[in-house]
């Protein structure tokens, strides 16, 4: 008599066998390198241009638990360079994260997915959202949220797969803890990154988010499969209009660095059991070797999360859009509906956000967790001014006490 468990095993397995057929075919990933992919918890940190992108590649990859996390929502301007996207969810004003995970559910339903529609910088919930991972993928927007996000992974322990675009140009470097440099010591602090390009300042074109996706999802790609010698080890930065590109050999951790100077060998858990040996086989010189020329032609920054008086004002500039994102107390979005209509706004409510149409065209989203995006705001005051007027919210005493001082 057959047994049923064996039978819906080799059942199993044939299935996972011809749906990544190609993949398995490929032999640096193998059978062996495949079932690593499937035991694989890997974090998409942003599912905007870059993150959309990288989310379906691990997705059809076949990593096993992949965890989507995004504090925006979908937009008709974002459908130009968003690929996960469409009209539908512009139109409804679905959550990203939300928005991609049911997607990527109608591309793979044999994979885990878990959506997290919040802002994963806020206290405490980094940790949730990204503890237990074997990886991070940035597909932020910002340069304080992905360095929040290189701290944390570095003290944790788990790679953190760097990238970044603007206009035409991006660059990508996969950082290991205690192998490589952290992301602080690769690019500065916020403050050296706000003068430089934006998408808010020089547009982004699609072609350049799909090259950075590609090199990133291709490095997260060897890792989960455990190919480590066929890591990359270098900054690449290319711009495709004009083209040119330059790579540039990544540093080891700095001595003087309270991040990665401190980080150990990744101690990794996908694969089933736990190997180390990471550092030794990643450690290179401690000083950056220009490979084709220095790489920094290329490189667009990211602008701060938020700078110097909104910080004070707890109202964070997200890129794009004049948008100012500022914290209430949490409830409902729905508790203010008839407020909002009574002073004639227009809204869109989903189970995820409530979004109004100001009288003036300037718009307000306001989340469960109280967070909202004030868009089309001139300043951090202006933001406040709405959220006092339409929601009924004072801005923080702290930042009267700010103002005096």
């Amino acid at each position: 008599m057959l047994d049923p468990a064996a039978t819906s095993r080799s059942e199993a397995q044939d299935a996972i066998q011809e749906r990544y057929s190609r993949q398995i075919r490929f032999a640096p990933i193998g059978w062996k390198g495949q079932r690593r992919i499937g035991q694989a918890v890997v974090l998409v940190a942003g599912t905007g241009s870059l993150g959309a992108s990288l989310a379906q590649h691990m997705a059809r990859a076949g990593v096993g638990e992949l965890r989507l996390a995004d504090r925006d929502y979908v937009e008709f301007s974002n459908l130009q360079r968003q690929m996960l996207f469409d009209e539908e969810d512009a139109r409804l004003a679905l959550p990203k994260a939300e928005a991609a995970a049911r997607k990527l559910r109608r591309i793979n339903g044999i994979i885990e997915l878990e959506a997290f529609a919040a802002d994963f910088t806020a206290p405490g919930l980094l940790e949730k959202i990204a503890g237990g991972c074997d990886l991070v993928l940035d597909g932020t927007d910002n340069a304080a949220a992905r360095l929040v996000l290189s701290d944390y992974c570095f003290r944790a322990g788990i790679p953190f797969l760097y990238g970044g675009v603007a206009g035409a140009a991006g660059m990508s470097a996969p950082l290991i803890p205690g192998a490589t440099c952290c992301l602080r010591c690769l690019i500065g602090g916020e403050e050296e990154q706000e003068s430089g390009q934006t998408c808010e300042t020089a547009g982004m074109i699609s072609p350049a988010v799909e090259m950075v996706a590609a090199l990133q999802a291709a490095e997260a790609l060897k890792w989960l499969a455990g190919d480590r010698e066929g890591m990359r080890r270098t900054l690449v930065s290319a711009s495709v209009w004009p083209y040119a590109m330059r790579e540039t050999k990544l540093p080891g951790p700095s001595r003087l660095c309270s991040i990665c100077g401190c980080a150990g060998a990744v101690q990794e858990r996908s694969g089933g059991g736990t190997r180390s040996g990471t550092q030794d086989a990643w450690r290179e010189d401690e000083e950056a070797e220009s490979l084709w020329g220095t790489g920094r032609e290329f490189l667009p920054k990211a602008a701060s999360e938020a700078a110097g008086s909104s910080r004070r004002q707890h109202a964070a500039v997200l890129c794009g859009r004049d948008t100012f994102q500022l914290q209430l107390e949490p409830a409902e979005p729905g508790t203010y509906e008839k407020r909002l209509e009574r002073l004639g706004c227009r809204l869109t409510l989903n189970p995820y956000l409530l979004r109004a149409v100001l009288p003036d065209n300037g718009k307000l989203v306001v989340f469960p967790d109280g967070r909202v995006l004030a868009q089309g705001a001139a300043d951090a005051d202006t933001a406040w001014e709405w959220c006092r007027h339409y929601l009924g919210a004072e801005a923080p005493e702290r930042e009267a006490k700010d103002e005096e001082a």
